[in-house]
């Protein structure tokens, strides 16, 4: 019509210095078509809007329409093996199913009549079935399997032990409960925590027996040393260590102790080196044993002597047969002396000590102490003679008094009769009675 025609005349008419190229095309539907003008040799660019009834079409739209139907000409189908890998859902077993007694229902009816109580701090027993980060999976027979820390996996953990060290698979322990259920039903359990119980228990009974022990040294610090006794740290004072000062030598080594204190309650464990020593070698030691030690104290009254762990005091009057004026003349701290027991308390951990038993002559510790303690062992054997004949004349003498007792009175023609005061005396009632 001659209004299509008009517009399409407006539409074919290019502005200056550009180049439109336009295709009519027929039988294609009217459709809106975006024009572009492409520039030719530098030239610019204007775009139109065709009208629908125009059949006016760019000719870069049918540029990109052959250019995508080639690239979907290019672009393969699916293959035959495409398709069956799409298909295949992995290797399938052969599933034998035999008659096992009763059904899904039955058994999903006893899963739920089944009850789980689980309390925190009772203590059941499990099957470690794999290691997990961190700790070790226990199956307690609960709804879901409880996990073992690496923390309360053992009270003796080697410094860098790993849970593989302390807890082996398939094995059945005895753990305890120490939590509540999480969200997912799982409980926290503790090996530690029944051998600590179990630690305190057999640390009570042996101080009940009070028997000397073994144990050893982990730590030391200013007061003391630290020491392991049944997996416990049990504190060693400084003043109960025998000849030893609580220094880093000291860790490692394993020492006689017994215990001084025992307190599950408060935690408290104390032990004494000094005790299990003097008792060990109060046992092997009698009156009359010669033994040496060193000058610790002077005091007015004596001095005292370390012998073994042991303290012992040897008494100013024990000294020397002489009168000793000055005890500092005769005895020096860090002088090492010989002596003889005369006493002992093994209950208590005391010894009574003296040399004047030593001295061959009267004063010879106050002239020459060195001899004094050279010629110990001969004098002594001599003093135990001495006191042997003396003890056997006393007993000489008391059976003499004896006798002569008995012959003054067979003197005084005694009567036997009349020397019981009930002789006369009849045990009938009777003759009680008149």
């Amino acid at each position: 019509t001659n209004q299509e025609r008009g517009v399409s005349q407006s539409i074919m008419r290019p502005a200056a210095g550009e180049l439109q190229i336009l295709l009519i095309m027929k039988k294609v539907s009217a459709a809106a078509l975006l024009i572009t003008l492409h520039s030719v040799a530098g030239l610019n660019c204007r775009t139109f809007v065709s009208c629908p009834k125009t059949r006016l079409y760019s000719v870069a739209v049918l540029e990109e329409t052959a250019t995508e139907a080639t690239k979907a000409a290019k672009t393969p189908g699916p293959t035959r093996f495409d398709a069956l890998k799409k298909k295949y859902k992995g290797f399938k077993t052969a599933t034998v199913v035999e008659d096992i007694g009763f059904s899904y229902e039955e058994f999903d009816v006893a899963v739920q009549a089944t009850t789980y109580a689980f309390g925190r701090n009772d203590v059941v027993s499990g099957t470690t079935v794999q290691y997990d980060k961190g700790g070790a999976i226990v199956d307690i027979g609960a709804k879901a399997s409880a996990f073992l820390p690496l923390a309360e996996a053992a009270l003796l953990q080697p410094q860098g032990a790993l849970i593989e060290d302390l807890v082996e698979l398939d094995q059945q322990i005895d753990v305890q409960i120490i939590s509540e259920e999480d969200e997912n039903g799982q409980l926290l359990v503790s090996v530690r925590r029944i051998q600590y119980r179990a630690a305190w228990d057999a640390v009570t009974a042996m101080q009940l027996e009070d028997e000397a022990f073994h144990a050893e040294v982990i730590a030391v610090n200013r007061g003391g040393a630290i020491c392991l006794v049944q997996g416990l740290r049990a504190f060693l004072p400084g003043s109960h260590l025998t000849g030893q000062l609580p220094t880093d030598d000291l860790v490692g080594q394993k020492l006689p102790l017994k215990f001084l204190e025992v307190n599950p309650e408060t935690n408290k464990l104390v032990v004494s080196n000094r005790r299990a020593v003097v008792e060990m070698q109060m046992s092997d030691l009698s009156r009359g044993d010669i033994i040496e030690g060193v000058v610790k104290a002077l005091k007015p009254y004596g001095a005292f002597i370390e012998v073994g762990g042991m303290s012992g005091l040897l008494h100013i009057s024990q000294i020397s047969y002489d009168r000793i004026d000055d005890l500092e003349k005769v005895l020096q701290p860090g002088d090492k002396v010989k002596c003889m027991i005369i006493d002992h308390d093994k209950v208590n951990g005391r010894i009574a000590l003296s040399t004047k038993t030593l001295e061959a002559e009267p004063g010879d510790m106050l002239k020459d102490k060195a001899k004094v303690f050279e010629m110990a062992e001969q004098t002594a054997a001599k003093y135990h003679e001495r006191m042997e004949a003396e003890r056997k004349a006393r007993e000489e003498a008391a059976k003499d008094i004896v006798l002569g007792l008995g012959d003054s009175l067979d003197d005084l023609g005694v009567d036997d009769d009349l020397s019981d005061p009930l002789a006369g005396v009849s045990d009938d009632l009777d003759s009680v009675l008149n």
